[in-house]
C-alpha cells in the first residue's frame, strides 16, 4: 500500500530481507491515494481519501471518461512509487479485490505490464474445502463473483501473467488461525495456491478492521505446527516469481 502511513518502514524492512517476495497492493478505494487529491477529484471524498462507495465508484469509472483517466493516473502513480523502492515486484493485488472490476482490470493489465508485472491475484476460493474444514464458519455467495473471476483469470492468462488456481483468505479474512492454516496445508488442492492473511503484533491500531484477529494471524504464520505441516505436505513454497506461468 504505497500511500499507507507505514509504507517507508515496510520498504526499509523488505530491503533487509532480500529473499522476501514483495507485492504491490494497489489501493484504489477506501484508503490513502498516492497522488494529491486535487488531481483525482472524482476518486476521493471530502477528506481527500479514496472513496469507500465501491459500487457507485465502479459505475463512475465505467461510464465517465474523466474518472477513468484519473483512475489510470493513480494506478500509474502507485506502480511508479513501488518501482522507486528498487524492490523486485513479485505480484499485484488490490484492496477489496477491486481488480475484479473490468475497467480496473484492463487498466492494471495495461499499466502493470509496463512496470514489470508478471503475476496477478485471481481471488477464486474453493468454498467446498472451507466447508469441510470448518462447516460452522458461514458461507459466501461465491456464484455472484464467478463470472468476474472467470473474466479476470482469462485476461491474466491472455497477458502471460501467473495467476493462482486457488486463493485462501477471503471467507476467513481476519481469522486465519493456526488450526485453519494447518488444515488448509493438509488439504491443498492441485495447482498453484495462494494463502494470505493480515498479521500484526496487536489487534488495535489506526485503520484496524473491527473483529480482525491480527495477532492470532501472526501467531499462526510463526507457529511451529504450521511449519511442520508445510514440510510434511511436500509442496513447493515461495512467491509468485518462483512459479512463472508455463
Amino acid at each position: 500500500m504505497m500511500g499507507g502511513a507505514a509504507a517507508a518502514d515496510a520498504v526499509a524492512r523488505a530491503r533487509r530481507l532480500p529473499s522476501l517476495r514483495v507485492g504491490l497492493h494497489l489501493v484504489l478505494v477506501d484508503g490513502a491515494p498516492v497522488l494529491p487529491p486535487e488531481r483525482i477529484p472524482d476518486l476521493v471524498d471530502g477528506r481527500g481519501r479514496l472513496r469507500g462507495d465501491l459500487a457507485r465508484l465502479g459505475v463512475d469509472v465505467f461510464v465517465r471518461p474523466g474518472a477513468r483517466q484519473q483512475l489510470a493516473m493513480e494506478i500509474e502513480a502507485q506502480f511508479s512509487a513501488f518501482g522507486s523502492t528498487g524492490l523486485r515486484l513479485d505480484h499485484v493485488n488490490t484492496h477489496h479485490h477491486y481488480q475484479l472490476h473490468p475497467t480496473v482490470c484492463r487498466q492494471i493489465l495495461e499499466i502493470g505490464k509496463r512496470h514489470g508485472m508478471t503475476a496477478l491475484r485471481v481471488p477464486r476460493e474453493p468454498g467446498g474445502l472451507l466447508d469441510r474444514i470448518d462447516p460452522h464458519a458461514g458461507t459466501r455467495h461465491a456464484w455472484l463473483m464467478a463470472p468476474w473471476l472467470w473474466r479476470l483469470r482469462r485476461a491474466a492468462r491472455r497477458h502471460g501473467l501467473t495467476a493462482p488456481d486457488h486463493v485462501f483468505g477471503l471467507r476467513w479474512s481476519g481469522a486465519m488461525t493456526e488450526e485453519r492454516i494447518a488444515q488448509l496445508l493438509r488439504n491443498l488442492p492441485e495447482g498453484l495456491t495462494e494463502i494470505y492473511c493480515h498479521p500484526a503484533t496487536r489487534d488495535s491500531f489506526a485503520g484496524a478492521t473491527r473483529g480482525y484477529r491480527y495477532a492470532d494471524e501472526l501467531g499462526a504464520l510463526t507457529a511451529p505446527r504450521v511449519k511442520e505441516c508445510l514440510l510434511a505436505c511436500g509442496v513447493r513454497s515461495g512467491g509468485f516469481s518462483d512459479f512463472p506461468m508455463t
